[in-house]
């Protein structure tokens, strides 16, 4: 499990080493930046007679030094083989004086240090941290630096590995990542009298020193049964994470509300054993086995009809309209990609026509769609230099599918002069037609109550999911609106087509789907009542969340 990718290099002064300069994902970090040397001697003055000093990261071997001579014994966690060669700071170090610690993960590193802590008289060990390390490896080295300001790494690890799941409610450690999500599950969870510690993610990809330190307590103080987040918001790409929580025998469930090739691209995940993958497409479940997940299931999304429901309250006057829609019209994502993408010029200028027929394709793959059907674009793509671009080429093709296609399905609502909701990109698209456009709504603000003023809600599905339904599906009729959607092959197993549902199955036939149903108030009615029932029966959080919990249960009970 090792530290995130970099290259480093020496900075001289005066001919003698003054720091290291690291080179990592386009950024540039110091070991210590100016004073390092100054900045070694204040962390070594630090460090009591009677202690054990443990350093975590052994720098450029100056406060090592300063504690050897004051007849220390020093315990120097470090696996970061290319800044040690560097630096030199552990050559012809005695084993007796200097213990070099480089094992795979925090467990074992404890196991050696509290070795060595018998082996001196169990007197305190005092962790020495340099910040950098945290940084290059936040799972290893936080991990090792909250526990031993714990004071006692044979307890905390005897501690964290409790069994799980023995009681009836089990405790959830849930990453907050604020996604739109997080609010619904929370809530459903405190419905549900399930027991649940929030633990915040500023950054949705992976958690700050800060972040680990809260994980390691919150192990200890709220002894969670399993851990549960929203597209694997707090995991980081090297597995540093994933691995951590193997260790500590804390399952993990990753609910994917987007499509996880996108997210997982490129992951390293270890312990996939300690891990539940939910995804809210069916079409999803091979490709997550096919990634190493031997536990993976369909978990579609849901509402929370504590917030959409009929009497959220009364809409603007604006919003009032014969059909509406609320989407992106995706010309920022497309944007983006394209921007990060950096494609070569022959790929720059046919991606429009190869997303056209990954659209047309019916794949939820865009790599086995290229490999079926375009050879030359897949070499093209892996021959990218850089992870980030060939990712950021997928996420071009399926966002500039979808929005090829959504903008198709809104052209043909044109006659009807709808009211589109959404960003400043579909005035460029839409021009002088006749469509009615205002900017986005607060989705929980704004949309419980903008749905039910429509006489009819349109909505056309994202190109990255190719038989799931989105979320519009179940908000608008949780809060009394009636919804015209495009056919999901899931939506079969979610709703009775002829009685709770109006999907239309080709663009072609959107117009005359308009026409019959604006002028049928009762059966708009009909169909919105017999959907809110079943959504109110099958369709809430609280479900989703009751499965979810006995999987988890029945699997790493």
């Amino acid at each position: 499990m090792p530290s995130i990718p970099y290259t480093a290099e020496p900075v001289l002064e005066d001919d003698a080493l003054a720091d290291l300069r690291i080179r990592t994902q386009g950024k540039t970090w110091h070991l210590w930046g100016r004073s390092g040397l100054k900045r070694e001697s204040e962390l070594a003055r630090a460090v009591p007679d009677n202690g054990l000093p443990v350093l975590l990261g052994a720098g450029l071997g100056h406060c090592l030094n300063l504690l050897l001579e004051r007849g220390l014994p020093v315990a120097v966690a470090d696996r970061e083989t290319e800044l040690l060669a560097l630096t030199g700071a552990l050559d012809g170090r005695a084993p007796e004086s200097c213990l070099h610690i480089d094992a795979p993960n925090p467990a074992r590193a404890l196991d050696r240090l509290t070795a060595w802590r018998k082996e001196h008289g169990g007197r305190p060990l005092v962790p020495v941290v340099l910040p950098l390390y945290q940084r290059l490896d936040r799972a290893y080295y936080g991990a090792l630096a909250q526990t031993l300001k714990e004071g006692a790494p044979t307890d905390f690890w005897s501690m964290a590995r409790y069994p799980k799941f023995r009681s009836s409610r089990p405790r959830t450690l849930f990453f907050d990542s604020d996604y739109f999500l997080c609010r619904e599950i929370q809530a459903a969870l405190l419905r549900l009298d399930i027991p649940c510690r929030p633990l915040r993610l500023d950054d949705r990809e992976t958690g700050s020193s800060q972040f680990i330190e809260g994980l390691l307590k919150a192990v200890v103080d709220f002894r969670p049964d399993f851990v549960l987040t929203v597209n694997h918001f707090g995991l980081d790409r090297e597995g540093k994470l994933a691995g951590l929580l193997d260790d500590l025998g804390l399952p993990l469930a990753s609910w994917f509300v987007d499509n996880p090739h996108l997210i997982l691209f490129d992951y390293t995940h270890p312990g996939a054993d300690n891990t539940a993958i939910f995804t809210f497409d069916a079409g999803n479940l091979d490709d997550m086995r096919d990634k190493g997940f031997k536990h993976v299931h369909y978990l579609p999304l849901a509402t929370d009809p504590h917030r959409f429901h009929p009497n959220a309250g009364s809409g603007r006057p604006e919003w009032k309209a014969g059909i509406s829609f609320v989407g992106s019209s995706m010309t920022g994502p497309v944007a983006r990609s394209l921007t990060l993408a950096d494609l070569p010029a022959p790929l720059a200028g046919e991606y429009e026509a190869v997303a056209a027929a990954f659209g047309d394709s019916g794949e939820t793959s865009v790599e086995r769609f290229l490999g079926a059907e375009r050879p030359d674009w897949l070499n093209a793509l892996h021959g990218l230099p850089v992870r980030e671009q060939r990712l950021a080429a997928e996420s071009l093709l399926t966002w500039e599918a979808t929005r090829q296609y959504r903008l198709a399905c809104v052209r043909a609502t044109l006659p009807y002069a709808p009211l589109i909701v959404g960003d400043d990109g579909w005035a460029g698209l839409l021009g002088n037609t006749g469509a009615r456009l205002l900017p986005p709504l607060g989705y929980y603000e704004d949309l419980p109550r903008f749905y039910p003023c429509a006489d009819i809600n349109f909505n056309c599905t994202s190109r990255q999911m190719k038989g799931a339904v989105n979320q519009r599906v179940f908000d608008v009729p949780a809060c009394g609106g009636f919804l015209l959607t495009d056919h999901r092959e899931q939506m079969e197993d979610l709703f009775d087509l002829d009685r709770e549902a109006a999907v239309y199955r080709r663009v072609e036939d959107i117009p005359d789907m308009v026409e019959r149903f604006a002028a049928d108030e009762t059966s708009r009615k009909d169909i919105a009542r017999a959907a809110l029932r079943r959504i109110l029966a099958e369709h809430t959080y609280e479900n989703r969340l009751k499965k979810l919990l006995s999987i988890m249960r029945d699997t790493f009970c």
